[in-house]
């Protein structure tokens, strides 16, 4: 007995894949994951300048200090995601992240110490992965192959709009009211929303997954999690090429999440602005992909996937060079138009290199790689921007970047699948 079928209630009933014969569990799932999305953004802005401002956290490193905890344990939590949903389903796992979750906006109003911040972003980090990971995979059971791109699209959209809305929102927020509590008070409604849309209205999708499973032209054999592992991290070229640039794409996000505050702050920058600058990257992306989730169905991934890392390199690569607001808007505005191009491509790609059977714990093996990113961007730009000074941190990524694009255009065969 598969994994997928263990403790699953046998198939009672004809399933039919596609957007329009799903569209409303579709629907709701955008709406949740778009939740999800509120719960990091809360984060975006006001956090690091908690960090400096209201702790007095000198060193950079220490103050990115909890994108590092969210980071690793968003990872791991991703890294199990996939087998859970299998095992459990996909909406139980989806409300154990949401449950996980509900601690995180009290914990940072609150918190009467760093400590207590890094705590809520480990708690955040098992919500994003278990959460955001459900969303993704299930969108892409009910779609089916044809629309993968499109799906993923769609699910990306939902909730990096939402960071950027919300990121901007406790700019202002805390331009008016200061970083804690009234900016957080966003985060509680998200929470609660979240875990009663999963638990009312979201269906399980197993029974589209062996629907698909029915139809695939390989019967692929049973293999353990391991496989599945080394398959998607190192064997399979496309898929690691897939991962690499998953880990780096993370890596300077992690690093814009907690340096690009901290560097236009130190040129004078008010909150409200840096809240601008910190909305327009995800509302960028977010909406972008809507156009380049599809656009990756009928061109391919791989022309995509390089060009966004490029774009992202370019773009942070004027921001750190430049000391001026509006050369800074450019640089978010390419870093999301860069971000946009890849982020629904990758994980199109993995999909279309993982047979149906064990397409959620390939996804989830690579979501550990590409949020991985986010600790070892965090901290890696703390220790060089302490040792260096920011700009030095910022352009070594963006150098990091230009070469993650160059692995893809190197290794990556295109979007059929390979196992």
């Amino acid at each position: 007995m598969s994994a997928l079928d263990a403790g699953a209630p046998k198939r009672t009933s004809g399933v039919t894949l596609g957007l329009r014969a799903n569209w409303r569990q579709f629907a709701v799932l955008v709406l949740i994951n778009a939740f999800v999305g509120g719960m990091v953004g809360i984060e975006r802005t006001v956090v690091p300048l908690i960090g400096s401002e209201e702790f007095q956290i000198a060193s950079t490193t220490l103050v990115v200090s909890f994108i590092v905890s969210f980071g690793v344990v968003k990872a791991f939590a991703n890294l199990v995601s996939g087998h859970l949903a299998d095992v459990w389903g996909r909406k139980r796992v989806l409300i154990l992240g949401w449950l996980v979750g509900l601690p995180v906006p009290f914990m940072i109003m609150w918190a009467p110490s760093w400590g207590w911040i890094v705590a809520a972003n480990a708690l955040l980090g098992v919500n994003q992965g278990l959460a955001w990971s459900m969303t993704v995979i299930m969108k892409v059971d009910l779609v089916g192959p044809r629309s993968r791109g499109l799906a993923v699209g769609l699910n990306e959209f939902a909730g990096y709009l939402a960071v950027g809305v919300t990121a901007f929102a406790t700019g202002y927020l805390a331009s008016e009211y200061g970083l804690r509590p009234v900016p957080i008070y966003l985060g509680v409604g998200y929470a609660l929303a979240g875990v009663f849309l999963s638990v009312l209205l979201v269906r399980d999708t197993r029974e589209h997954v062996r629907a698909e499973i029915g139809d695939h032209p390989v019967e692929a054999p049973a293999i353990g999690f391991w496989e599945v592992f080394a398959l998607t991290s190192f064997r399979d070229r496309n898929l690691f090429a897939a991962s690499q640039a998953g880990l780096v794409n993370n890596l300077n996000d992690g690093m814009s999440w907690g340096i690009f505050p901290l560097f236009f702050a130190s040129f004078g920058l008010g909150v409200e602005r840096i809240g601008l600058l910190k909305a327009v990257y995800p509302v960028t992306w977010g909406i972008l992909q809507i156009a380049t989730g599809p656009l990756s169905d009928r061109w391919g991934r791989k022309g995509l996937i390089v060009a966004g890392m490029w774009v992202q390199a370019a773009a942070l690569f004027l921001t750190a060079a430049t000391h001026e607001f509006h050369y800074w808007l450019i640089g978010s505005l390419l870093l999301g138009l860069g971000t946009a191009m890849v982020y629904p491509s990758l994980i199109a790609a993995v999909s279309d290199a993982s047979h149906p059977s064990r397409r959620a714990r390939s996804l989830s093996v690579y979501r550990f790689w590409r949020d991985l990113g986010y600790a070892i961007g965090a901290l890696s730009a703390g220790v060089i921007a302490d040792l260096a000074g920011m700009p030095c941190a910022i352009g070594s990524i963006a150098t990091l970047t230009f070469l993650s694009g160059l692995v893809v255009a190197l290794l990556m065969r295109g979007s059929e699948p390979a196992w």
